[in-house]
């Protein structure tokens, strides 16, 4: 199929080859089809959400011979950080978007050469495109820049596995280039830490933040007894530079997006109280067996979900919406650089020991920006929980393309009265929904709100 559509880059699961769309590109003449045989590399769309991506870096270098399946390129999409393999054999001629770079979906990055022979010819045909384009700050591509003969797309692979960390990256060319996020990179700096000695634990074996973190605490070995008034203190955190302006990271313009669409949409709030006594007694005593909070608490609200599923609905044309087919709980977790949120899906039918061990994985596939994007894109309903931080009440905003999102405060011992007029403590939680009020209403989220209490409150269902 990829053959067919002329793309030199192609998934490796069938489920992202059901997923990938190849660009509409300009028809080639007749003669280039026979004489040429560069092909570009274009920009892949890793979301759809994604209208630009980064180059993280480059695997391989110019002038180095590809074979098909190799990785090529590592880019940050606005979810995650994917690894693009080549569909065909060949050379890296030309590198059009170094690494750090920014790139448009669907422009071209890179030019591969059939032959060893042509890696100049493409080496000048990327000259050209580059002159061409640099007089026109948006840059349309030109009527007058030559075609390569056989346009190449490139699309998602699989997430960038996660190798046995060794000190020399596997994606380095012998040691030679250090690849590590863009953020890293900056901390790097700010720190002064030489990331040729930092070990990276991200995916490949790439350093992260936290990789550069590591290495500072590591760094100090001055014992605590031997310090005295004159050491000069020594900060581990990263260093923020007062009064600096720090561009958006791809995922940071990717939330900014996302919030400034939801903007058109018109919402409204309820709150309510549940009272989590007996499903903090069921967590304690399921906890041992690998049972999370999250996973509780997505598995109640999707049974609640499943009894009103004008709440799991979703608009998206202003003019009709979707009672959707499943029941799959987006979940908000913060990563470095950003926010995401991994998708239970149908949470309904799913058992709470196979949620939680699916949660587990989500997390970390999300913190090491492995996620496909069919967990990360798949939601109907998104929960997004700060009471860990011990925040009692807060609002969401609605993500675009859902029905509703629940904020869930933390559960708190409270004073209340007893049904016989006695004073007595329970454990509560506030909870607030926020949904969109072309599609649901307030009586819609008061009975949703009133099944999901009841579900806390008497838990027995959420272990079936």
């Amino acid at each position: 199929m990829a053959q067919l559509l002329n793309s030199s880059f192609t998934p490796t699961s069938r489920a992202l080859r059901r997923q990938s769309v190849p660009l509409i590109t300009q028809p080639t003449s007749r003669k280039s089809q026979i004489q040429a045989k560069i092909r570009e590399i274009f920009m892949p769309a890793l979301s759809s959400t994604m209208t630009e991506g980064k180059i993280v870096s480059w695997v391989k270098s110019e002038g180095d011979k590809l074979s098909k399946g190799e990785s090529v390129v590592v880019v940050e999409s606005d979810k995650a950080d994917m690894d693009v393999e080549t569909f065909y054999d060949g050379y890296l001629a030309a590198i059009m978007v170094e690494e750090g770079g920014v790139a448009a979906v669907g422009s071209a990055i890179a030019l591969l050469a059939e032959t060893e022979d042509e890696i100049d010819q493409a080496i000048s045909k990327a000259k050209e495109q580059s002159s061409s384009s640099s007089p026109s700050p948006p840059p349309p591509p030109p009527a007058a820049t030559v075609i390569p003969d056989s346009v190449a797309v490139a699309t998602v692979v699989k997430p960038a596995p996660v190798a046995a960390v060794a000190s020399t990256h596997p994606a380095s060319d012998g040691g030679k280039r250090i690849v590590a996020s863009p953020y890293a990179k900056k901390l790097a700096k700010e720190l002064n830490v030489d990331l040729s000695g930092v070990i990276g634990t991200g995916p490949m074996g790439r350093i992260v933040a936290k990789d550069v973190e590591a290495a500072v605490v590591a760094s100090v070995t001055v014992p605590v007894a031997a310090a005295t008034d004159s050491t000069k203190p020594i900060s581990t955190a990263p260093g923020i530079e007062l009064g600096s302006v720090v561009p958006f990271t791809t995922m940071q313009g990717a939330v900014s997006r996302n919030m400034v669409e939801s903007l058109g949409v018109p919402t409204f709030r309820v709150g309510y109280t549940i009272t989590t006594d007996a499903l903090d007694a069921l967590y304690k005593k399921i906890k041992p067996k690998g049972v999370t909070m999250t996973a509780l608490l997505a598995k109640a609200t999707a049974l609640a979900l499943a009894k009103h599923p004008v709440v799991n609905s979703s608009c998206r044309d202003g003019k009709s919406f979707t009672y959707n087919s499943n029941i799959n709980i987006a979940v908000a977790v913060a990563i470095d650089g950003g926010l995401i949120t991994p998708v239970l899906q149908n949470a309904d039918k799913v058992d709470i020991y196979s949620l939680s061990r699916k949660w587990k994985e989500l997390v970390d596939k999300a913190r090491a920006k492995q996620l496909q994007p069919q967990e990360y894109s798949t939601g109907t309903f998104t929960l997004s929980n700060l009471g860990m931080f011990g925040v009692d009440r807060f609002d969401a905003i609605l993500p675009p393309g859902t029905g509703a999102i629940m904020a869930v405060g933390a559960s708190e011992p409270t004073v209340v009265a007893t049904k016989d007029g006695r004073i007595g403590m329970k454990n509560q939680m506030q909870v607030n929904v926020t949904a969109d009020h072309r599609v649901i209403y307030g009586a819609d989220l008061a009975q949703f709100l009133q099944t999901l209490a009841k579900i806390i409150e008497d838990p027995k269902d959420l272990t079936f």
